[in-house]
């Protein structure tokens, strides 16, 4: 199974959300992290099971079951680039420049 690489945005959007959502209500924070990890998980799995997004750039979303969530990826040789994990209604396409660091 391939490692996972968040971008430090991705990374930085994931922990946000998870604050935001332990303030909403305590451990829903908690249930929102466990849905990305699943997500994330079934990504590591079958990588290419998910629908392009981007095809030139090899691009897929994987949606986060429960929340309003998608995550935005690319298979490399070596890993899977996380480039989002994005609210499906706060500024579309935000992420788009992103590049694997």
């Amino acid at each position: 199974m391939k490692s996972v690489v968040f971008h430090r945005d991705a990374e930085a959007e994931l922990r946000a959300a998870v604050a935001y959502y332990e303030q909403q209500r305590r451990g829903l924070g908690l249930d929102f992290q466990a849905g990305v990890e699943r997500a994330v998980g079934r990504i590591q799995e079958h990588p290419q099971l998910f629908p392009h997004h981007d095809v030139t750039l090899g691009l897929r979303r994987c949606i986060v079951r429960r929340f309003p969530y998608t995550i935005f990826y690319v298979e490399l040789d070596d890993s899977i680039w996380i480039a989002a994990v994005a609210h499906h209604r706060r500024r579309p396409g935000y992420w788009a420049s992103r590049t694997p660091e």
